[in-house]
């Protein structure tokens, strides 16, 4: 039944309300639904998340109003900008510094008008409450890789591999480190994965082709083929594939996606592979340990 909840407070006067709505806008609050009749004008800021919490004992901070923020210190910074900007060196006298609380938190408070405190906080530990995640590096240093790249719609294909070889370079490969192995067309791609995979000399390989549509199923049975065949041969050999094999309506769409507009597919697969290979082996290290 409940829907939502507002707090409202009021400005000592226009210049007062003007103040403070610049003020919030310019720390990244959403303006919400506002008014402006004749005797009144009303102004909301909206946060993702919404509490009305009771507290007994010590108060958490010398505001009533609280603002959990996920950058604190960048959000201080905005704030001593803004008055800077508006009231020179004496607005920073608003801005209290940022300190420490006896609840884990770091907080700030800034009193820009009159009876009207903000208190802007967040937890000193940011992944309280929250699991750590395990994540791959984007570091190719000591990683030999295979690029298994189609020469069927070389046109597409050849920028795909382009792309990818400048992502392992860039992110520490060595050219010694890296196979170009290339096949008929997409179909062929699978098996010459699997054989790479098979011979256990690599840390992943980097699939990279084309399917263009045409006016025939055929794209769609190749296609299905391609995917679960690639996909195979990374569950049964334990070897990272990436997949960099477009499917694409038309050979604009292919361009696109190989450099043109919208990124270089085969650059994000070899990043891909290259995190692969740093996360499985992070998650052989805690297995171990």
């Amino acid at each position: 039944m409940i829907k939502g909840i507002s707090f409202l407070r009021p400005s000592a006067s226009a210049a007062a309300y003007d103040r403070l709505a610049s003020f919030l806008s310019a720390l990244g609050f959403a303006s919400g639904k506002g008014w402006n009749e004749a005797d009144s004008r009303g102004a909301s800021f909206l946060a993702p998340l919404g509490n009305l919490e009771i507290v007994t004992g010590k108060f958490p901070s010398t505001a009533d109003v609280l603002v959990e923020v996920t950058q604190l210190d960048a959000v201080h910074q905005a704030a001593e900008a803004w008055l800077c900007a508006q009231d020179g060196e004496a607005g920073a006298k608003a801005l209290s510094p940022i300190a420490e609380t006896h609840w884990k938190s770091r907080i700030f408070t800034v009193e820009l008008e009159l009876g009207f405190a903000l208190s802007f906080w967040a937890w000193s530990d940011l992944l309280k409450g929250k699991p750590i995640a395990i994540e791959g590096d984007l570091s190719a240093a000591g990683m030999e890789f295979a690029i298994v790249v189609a020469r069927w719609n070389a046109v597409i294909t050849d920028r795909l591999l382009d792309g990818a070889l400048d992502a392992l370079l860039r992110s520490g490969a060595t050219r010694g480190d890296i196979d170009v192995v290339r096949v008929p067309g997409a179909w062929e791609i699978p098996a010459a994965a699997r054989a790479i995979a098979e011979q256990k000399k690599v840390d992943a390989i980097v699939t990279l082709g084309c399917l263009l549509r045409g006016e025939t199923a055929h794209y769609e049975a190749i296609y299905n083929e391609v995917s679960r065949g690639i996909g195979q041969s990374q569950q049964e050999t334990g070897i990272p594939h990436s997949f960099g094999v477009l499917t694409c309506e038309t050979l604009e769409q292919a361009l696109n996606r190989a450099g043109i507009k919208a990124g270089n597919k085969g650059f994000e697969a070899a990043c891909a592979a290259i995190e692969m290979v740093s996360l499985k082996r992070k998650l052989s290290e805690r297995g171990r340990s």
